[in-house]
């Protein structure tokens, strides 16, 4: 008899999410219990644990893929309808703007932390199947005055228009930026397209002292940081 046609109580100790989560706290419940308590059940062969792990197992564990996924493509597994697929990337988004809006709660930013830069700018890419252009934009006290994505390019890579980027920097009054881009292969590897790049914006930032302090490139779930590699010296 499955999972689904059974009451919660029925189920196994170890397929019992909700109750693990009022006994022992939301942070002792695993990814897949956590996706288990939003579709609620299985199908006729599987918990909705089980299912929730072969989801997960698709996506090899990772909740950035899982994240990138659409509602049809999640719905190609047996059990999970238009509902639930609805539900897992409502919840999934729900989570990316909550970082975003926790990464803005500390506005300082610190050159030499760059795992915290890392984390500032992944809030702002809601697809890693294609290249994001950010800019994180700062005044002279090293404030952060705003974070965002100039532009989203295909699957390889994306245009950066300077003139965007520093126009808009004049117009919030920053004398500093950081820029980052994501690269969809998950590669963090800067190619020499992305060591032009960024010689490029040196340049021109410093014909208007503006100063650009670092470029990352992030992959899935890795990062390069030019200035922590020692390649800001142009």
């Amino acid at each position: 008899m499955s999972n689904e046609k059974k009451t919660i109580k029925e189920w196994a100790a170890d397929d019992r999410p909700r109750e693990k989560m009022m006994t022992k706290g939301k942070s002792a419940l695993s990814n897949a219990e956590l996706i288990a308590i939003l579709i609620g059940s299985g199908n006729s062969k599987q918990s909705a644990v089980e299912l929730a792990r072969s989801v997960l197992d698709s996506v090899n564990n990772n909740l950035i893929d899982l994240s990138n996924l659409s509602i049809k493509e999640l719905m190609r597994h047996n059990g999970i309808g238009e509902a639930k697929a609805i539900t897992i990337v409502a919840a999934l988004e729900l989570g990316r703007r909550r970082r975003a809006a926790e990464a803005n709660l500390t506005d300082t930013f610190d050159l030499n932390n760059t795992q915290d830069a890392y984390e500032r700018f992944l809030p702002y890419i809601d697809d890693f199947s294609q290249e994001h252009f950010l800019v994180m934009y700062l005044n002279n006290t090293k404030k952060i005055l705003k974070i965002e994505c100039v532009s989203i390019g295909g699957l390889s890579r994306t245009i950066a228009d300077p003139r965007v980027v520093f126009r808009n920097a004049i117009n919030l009054g920053a004398t500093h930026i950081v820029i980052a881009h994501n690269h969809p292969s998950g590669n963090t590897k800067p190619s020499n397209e992305d060591h032009n790049l960024t010689k490029k914006f040196v340049a021109c930032g410093n014909l208007m002292d503006i100063i650009v302090l670092d470029h990352i490139v992030i992959g899935n779930g890795k990062y390069h940081s030019f200035h922590a590699n020692g390649e800001m010296l142009f």
